[in-house]
């Protein structure tokens, strides 16, 4: 039963306030559900905002304000903005070598945070690895797609095929923008849009939310990638996920019975061997034709 004694509910009442205060002032320091002590993005006056070499037409009210739509949602989805500044560190020095090779802009590394997160997942469309290729598409451009092995997870093989598809798509398309914008929804249905609504441009178009969002995604990306503390982010470099560049290269041209055994054969385990080699899907290797593969082991 509660107490009748007024000095005990007086008390009582007392302690409940500073508990409330307490635990309000304790949400409002740890940083997570507060953003009261992180800058609100805009869009900055005589800032340049480009993709790939293309600006952004900014003095277009519509354009600008598409444009900080993505710069507010970026900056305020903490744990995956966090996660893509971590997985940059160790993903784009290798991805910015290939893109530099295969003669494409830099700023394409930026759809590959945009359609994965520097992540070998799974879409519900079944697209899959960094550069989310549909098993099509992946095969179109020359990566194996099987059972065992799927090389849409293969980091430095799928960024090559991401280059090929890219250049057709600009070839076909006329602007980076709008190879972009294919890459996201298909070039058969950009092109479609483009001539029903006679537009010119990407940003003339009025299409689906998902490719409507997807280049100011991207371009939001890229702008606190480039300078997150600008927004709010302070990640001390130590706190930075590490390239994955320290290991050996082991051929092998004939089947694999189990893979945890071969992990074991070469001083690593069957979890590490998968994390250097994300597209060996299964514990098995088959390799009936006798195709060469070369598998990293960590050092």
């Amino acid at each position: 039963m509660f107490s009748r004694n007024p000095i005990l509910l007086l008390a009582g009442v007392i302690s409940g306030i500073f508990l409330i205060f307490l635990l309000a002032s304790r949400n409002g320091d740890d940083g997570g559900s507060s953003p009261s002590h992180q800058p609100i993005p805009t869009i900055e006056k005589g800032h340049v905002y480009s993709f790939a070499g293309e600006e952004l037409p900014i003095d277009n009210f519509d354009v600008a304000e598409r444009l900080e739509r993505e710069l507010l949602v970026n900056a305020f989805y903490h744990s995956n903005t966090i996660l893509a500044i971590k997985m940059a560190n160790r993903y784009f020095p290798a991805i910015e070598k290939i893109l530099k090779e295969e003669g494409v802009p830099e700023d394409l590394k930026y759809l590959a945070v945009a359609e994965s997160g520097l992540r070998p997942v799974n879409s519900a469309a079944d697209a899959r690895g960094v550069w989310q290729f549909l098993k099509e598409t992946g095969v179109q451009y020359g990566l194996e797609v099987n059972s065992e092995v799927d090389e849409r997870y293969h980091l430095e093989k799928s960024t090559r095929a991401a280059c090929a598809h890219f250049k057709q798509l600009k070839e076909r398309f006329g602007t980076w923008t709008l190879a972009a914008a294919a890459y996201n929804w298909g070039g058969a249905n950009l092109a479609e849009a483009m001539e029903s609504q006679r537009a010119k441009t990407f940003f003339d178009l009025n299409i689906n939310e998902e490719t409507s969002r997807y280049i100011f995604r991207v371009v939001a990306l890229k702008e606190v990638l480039l300078d997150p503390e600008k927004f709010g982010f302070s990640i001390p470099k130590d706190q930075l996920y590490q390239p994955l560049d320290r290991f050996k290269v082991v051929e092998v041209n004939g089947p694999v019975p189990n893979w945890g055994d071969f992990a074991e054969e070469h001083g690593t385990s069957y979890r590490m061997l998968k994390i250097y080699n994300p597209w060996l899907r299964d514990s098995k290797l088959t390799n009936k034709g006798g195709k060469t593969y070369q598998v990293e082991i960590p050092k």
